[in-house]
């Protein structure tokens, strides 16, 4: 995976796990993190396909979380500098794959060959479900699921938008 892309997946995934926090512990809020992590590397794998694609996003910059953020409710949380590195379609991919299993794993089938193991994505376990309760939930993924769903649709080759 190209470098370029690990800022991207390291602040996409802490918007998620901020946004959809785990209940309890810090052992939950670990599984979840993976989780989300996991649900975003597959996604900015998928939306920046090749290195040039890496480059240019290292380059220009995704975009932040401003957007996001209205959506959800979390206006007024800083400005941290990791929130200019949030990809909002990439967000809105992974939000796709940890709400539906079965696009997660065409999702996965889809990437090219490379290193990446995303067990806790596509078969999370009952402590990874409780853990990620919020992130998983489809009701409350969907206003960012649904942002960018066609796009991903489109990419897998699918014409059909998720079951809500």
């Amino acid at each position: 995976m190209p470098a370029h892309l690990s800022p991207v997946i390291t602040a996409t995934a802490q918007w998620l796990t901020r946004s959809f926090p785990a209940p309890g512990g810090p052992l939950s809020a670990a599984l979840c993190e993976i989780q989300a992590r996991q649900a975003v590397t597959v996604a900015a794998r998928l939306r920046y396909p090749t290195p040039m694609d890496a480059e240019l996003v290292g380059l220009a910059g995704p975009g932040g979380a401003a957007r996001l953020d209205g959506i959800t409710g979390a206006e007024g949380l800083g400005p941290e500098p990791w929130r200019s590195w949030v990809d909002e379609v990439v967000a809105s991919w992974a939000a796709c794959l940890l709400s539906d299993a079965g696009l997660a794993a065409r999702a996965v089938a889809a990437l090219p060959p490379g290193p990446g193991e995303y067990r806790r994505l596509l078969s999370p376990d009952r402590t990874d479900t409780r853990a990620a309760v919020f992130l998983r939930h489809p009701d409350l993924l969907s206003t960012v699921a649904g942002l960018h769903e066609r796009s991903l649709l489109a990419r897998l080759g699918h014409g059909s938008t998720l079951a809500a």
